[in-house]
Parts: C-alpha cells; structure tokens; sequence
C-alpha cells in the first residue's frame, strides 16, 4: 500500500512543498494529496496590488500540478483527528474524510482583529484573495478625495498604504501607527520611508491606538477619531484554530509547536509549515509570520519528511533571518538586513534598485510554484499522468 502524504494549503510554504515531495519521492510509493479551498494558487505577497486596482494573475492549481502526480482536491478543511489519522473536508461534493500517513500543516494564517469592535464588521484585509477581492471592489466605488486609513505599520501596513496611495493618487491615504513609523528599521532606511510617505502624500498617525472601527472612522484610544470611508486592517496575523480543536499542542498563538524538523512534538506523523508553525530559528527566538519563513519551514519539513520515507539522515535546514523587503509602490522599495537578534544593520538598500530586487523575489516565488517540481523528467511526467497512474483530481 503507498504511503499516503496529505498537504493542507497550497500557499507558499504548501505548493512548494508538495512539489519537492512529488520530485524527490516515487509514485510507486507515495500518493501525495493537496487540500486547498480555492483553486488558484494566492500569491500572497500580491494580494495589496490586487486590492490597488492592478491586474494580478493567479495560476489554476490543476494547471501547477498537472503531470507531477500530485492529487489536488478543492475543499475546506473542517477538522482533523490526528489520533485517527484522517481530516475532515467539506467541498462543492459535500463532506468527506481523508486518511493519511503523514500531514502537513500548511493553511497559513489570516487577519487578527486583536478583539477590536469593529472590525470584522467595517474592516478590509489583504490577508486572503477574497478579502483582497472585497477591498478592490469597495475602492473601484470610492471616488476621488475618498479617504483610506490603514490600520498597522508592519510590513503588510506599510506595503499597501504605498501601494494605494501610488495607485490611486485621487484618495486620501492616511496610517495608524501604534509606535513610530519604521522604528525598527535603521536610521537611513527609516528617513527613507518617511521621505517615500512624504511623496506619496500619506498622512501618518504616530503613537495612535485605535480602539473602535466604526462605519466612516476609527476610534483612539485617547477619545479622538480618524475619518475613513475605507478602513484596512493590518494590524497583525492569527491562525485558525482548527489546529487547537484538534488536540495538536500549540502554542498560545494557536500555531502547532514543532521540533527541529518541523515535526508536531505531540503527534509525530504531523509536520507543519508556514505561518502556522512554532518553530524555533538558529537565533533562540520563534520564527515571525513570513513569506521568509515559510520558506525555511517548508524545506526542513519536506526534507524531514523525504529522509524518514527513505530511512535516510534527517538534514537540518538553515533557520534565519535576514531582513525585511518592504515594496513602497512598483518603483520605490526597501531592503534592510537584520542581525543574529533581528535587529536591524545599518546597512540597507532603497530606491529603484530595491524595486527591482523585491520584483525579482516575486518572480522568482511565482516561477518555483508554476514548476513545482523543477524539471521533474518528462517520461515520469507522462507516466504519472496516465489514466491508471496518480493524477489530478479536480475534486469539488
């Protein structure tokens, strides 16, 4: 019987995943299965040009993983029974169960609203396509001298008050800031992005805490207001809960407590990647919700993975930190390193050349994903297509 390895999410950390596993593992031995709830693959990092207005493109799943032997299935996970090794799914076919032998735990993370009133009623979020989907339709209504507030000034906050405000020039973008704008950045790079707001015209709330999100204006914590037509909450990530439900420990964040490998410390047929891992880097310190980091996760993982299938040595994959990439708009961008300790170097890269850089990564990430299993040979593609071979399964 094959050993049946279930992928859950086909984000960044999934998608690659599942490809490396369809690469380096036989079909002979092997059924390899990607669960995910919508059927294009979500370039996360895109998704605050998707909501700008710009024409942003997402690859079909089916077409990613036609020919590698990887089995897709479109559906909602709905819960997991790690102690009986199955996961419950619910698609456009109704409910139904899947059984593995190993789990990957990729479903990423979503917007955390923090227990705000407010925001899940009034507030948008890039955080997932439709949401994005839901933020663009409301801006295409909003007219000139409309105004957009931005809620967080990480690099999601950041990213698409620049974004908009480069975009669409005839609204009103303004930020909340809980701390200084760019504070943890170095001097120069921080001067770099005050000046780069300054062009864009982006009024920014230092030392601002909003309590409240109502209809047309977000509530501080001092008692004031800031006029909004749009609010855009940014104000950090959450995972779902699905993962808690199921007796998986976790950590107080919900994330699925991991060793080295990346292997779930209570139920050691479960692996987890991406933002939904509590993993420990090189540095002592979790691993932040990053496109980075679910790209450290999802190699140790799959190695891990491949090496105990293959009863080989266990490789241990490099878990740090570099720095931070921040897009200003298409033209404008920052790249600035870190330390050991995440704090960051004076050194740093702005301007066009950032620019550049930043769309490479992109391009980059979204060729990887387009050739999941880089360069499988032809002949194994041909054989893992045929009828009676592991396919693709458009499921729901």
């Amino acid at each position: 019987m094959k050993h049946r390895i279930v992928v859950l999410g086909a984000g960044y950390a999934g998608a690659f995943a599942a490809g490396t596993l369809a690469r380096r593992l036989s079909p002979a031995d092997t059924e390899i299965t990607v669960v995910n709830a919508v059927p294009e693959f979500v370039e996360r990092m895109r998704l605050h040009q998707l909501a700008s207005g710009q024409d942003v493109a997402f690859r079909k799943l089916a077409d990613v993983f036609a020919g590698t032997g990887v089995r897709l299935r479109l559906a909602r996970v709905t819960g997991i029974d790690p102690e009986r090794s199955t996961v419950a799914v619910t698609g456009e076919d109704g409910e139904d169960e899947l059984v593995y032998d190993t789990l990957l735990y990729a479903l990423g993370s979503s917007v955390a609203d923090h227990g705000v009133p407010g925001v899940a009623e009034y507030a948008f979020d890039v955080t997932g396509l439709s949401s994005a989907l839901r933020l663009r339709e409301r801006l295409a209504r909003l007219g000139a001298g409309g105004t957009v507030l931005v809620v967080g000034e990480g690099l999601t906050g950041i990213e698409t008050a620049t974004e908009l405000a480069e975009s669409r020039p005839d609204l009103s973008v303004a930020l909340v800031a809980r701390g200084g704008l760019g504070a943890w950045l170095s001097p120069k790079a921080r001067h770099h992005l005050h000046r780069s707001f300054d062009r864009l015209g982006i009024i920014v709330h230092e030392h601002t805490t909003v309590r409240a999100v109502e209809s047309a204006r977000a509530v501080t914590a001092d008692g004031g207001s800031v006029p909004a037509d749009v609010t855009v909450w940014a104000a950090g990530f959450a995972v779902h809960p699905i993962a808690a439900a199921s007796g998986l420990e976790v950590a107080e964040t919900g994330q699925i407590v991991v060793d080295r490998t990346m292997r779930s410390v209570s139920h050691p047929d479960v692996y987890a990647a991406g933002d939904c891992a509590y993993a420990i880097g090189d540095n002592g310190r979790p691993l932040p919700m990053s496109c980075a980091s679910a790209g450290f996760t999802n190699m140790q993982a799959t190695a891990a993975i491949i090496a105990r299938l293959t009863d080989s040595k266990v490789p241990t994959a490099g878990l740090k930190y570099y720095g931070n990439h921040i897009s200003l708009g298409r033209r404008d961008a920052i790249f600035q390193m870190v330390d050991g300790d995440v704090r960051s170097k004076s050194w740093y890269l702005g301007g066009r050349i950032a620019a550049r850089l930043k769309s490479g990564v992109l391009k980059g990430s979204a060729w990887s994903i387009a050739h999941p299993t880089f360069g499988l040979p032809k002949r194994r593609r041909h054989l893992t297509t045929a009828p009676d071979r592991v396919g693709v399964q458009a499921a729901a």
